[in-house]
């Protein structure tokens, strides 16, 4: 239950992060597309006395690239604690290709406002190329993560997030049943031991038809039992794993 709420209280985390990141892509396209919106009749009095006090302030405006480095540091944190579905057609490629189209699209589109059209057309020209390097972005640092966290390319089964340590060792006394296993943990295989040191309490093997209940199991059962002088009583096996 206390790992839900912190995953919950994560996501609203990283929530807020990618809010601010946007607040800072709106208040750069009211900024530096100020005239657009005025043509458009759109004033707004309030944000304008906050953004000429940030400016006197911080100089939050003096460059194009403050607030979109500012928008970007917050989108990169609210990237960091994505969790998504695993996507087995993601490649570094189409990281990469989204990576730098977007930071193109994003940081290089400074010229676009001093095109020789309208105010409000260089302004369109201008979002549009900044929300669509911004999307790529967004795309990219999400994929980021999730490659990062899942490690598909090297493992697409996820079975190192899979796999646990398990016994090694070989606990043998005259009356244990010790089968044999093999098991990868942390990249590496391991050879362990499944140790049934009290056979009298009885044991009961389950698995679907040829699943290998009868090689792995049944035979090294008959074969300790006999070894140690036991008798062994078998219900429902197959006649070729006592032959």
């Amino acid at each position: 239950m206390q790992q839900e709420d912190d995953l919950r209280g994560l996501a609203k985390v990283m929530e807020f992060m990618r809010a601010i990141s946007i607040v800072f892509i709106a208040i750069h396209v009211y900024w530096f597309c100020y005239r657009a919106f005025v043509d458009a009749g759109i004033n707004i009095g309030v944000v304008d006395k906050i953004l000429l006090n940030f400016q006197r302030t911080a100089g939050l405006f003096s460059n194009l690239l403050v607030t979109k480095v500012f928008a970007v540091i917050f989108l990169a944190l609210s990237c960091l604690g994505t969790k998504g579905v695993k996507n087995q057609k993601m490649t570094w490629r189409k990281i990469y290709t989204a990576f730098l189209s977007g930071l193109v699209l994003f940081f290089m589109n400074w010229w676009m406002l001093d095109l020789p059209f309208s105010p409000t057309a260089d302004a369109a020209i201008y979002t549009v190329t900044l929300t669509a390097g911004y999307i790529l972005l967004l795309m990219s640092g999400v994929w980021i993560s999730r490659m990062l966290k899942h490690n598909l390319m090297e493992d697409v089964f996820n079975t190192a997030n899979e796999s646990f340590m398990q016994e090694t060792r070989l606990m043998e006394n005259e009356y244990s049943v010790n089968l044999p296993t093999k098991f990868v943990y942390q990249g590496k295989e391991w050879d362990g031991w499944i140790n049934v040191v009290n056979v009298f309490r009885a044991s009961i093997v389950l698995g679907t038809p040829g699943s290998g209940k009868s090689y792995a199991v049944v035979n090294n059962y008959i074969k300790q039992m006999i070894s140690k002088g036991f008798a062994i009583y078998i219900y429902g096996a197959p006649v070729k794993a006592i032959s």
